[in-house]
């Protein structure tokens, strides 16, 4: 991979990525806030070396739905967790960041469902 992506896509994904990360952490390992655990550290970084190189970064709606799988399966299953615990309670601890959230993938949530 070579692509270095630092489009307006992929920066909010970064931030939306780092505060599920953050949340999760702080509720499941009681870190501190702003504070992550060893485990989650790395996973960040992973995830944020991860989105930065992905060559579809601003052309795709999300990972699942991408043709190409960068995240080991390890960290797969790891950040698929976080999403499902964090993703949620995105709703109480950041809300418009929520919504704004799920406002851009609307069409890809119905999908789902």
């Amino acid at each position: 991979m070579v692509a270095n992506n630092t489009g307006p896509k992929i920066t909010q994904e970064k931030v939306t990525v780092e505060v599920m990360i953050h949340l999760y952490c702080h509720q499941k390992h009681h870190t501190p806030k702003k504070q992550l655990c060893a485990e989650c550290s790395d996973l960040l970084q992973y995830a944020m070396q991860r989105l930065t190189m992905c060559r579809f970064g601003e052309k795709k709606t999300t990972c699942e739905k991408c043709p190409k799988h960068c995240y080991r399966k390890d960290y797969k299953q790891k950040i698929k967790e976080v999403m499902r615990y964090a993703g949620p309670r995105m709703m109480l601890h950041h809300p418009i960041m929520a919504v704004k959230h799920l406002y851009k993938n609307f069409k890809t949530i119905l999908k789902v469902f």
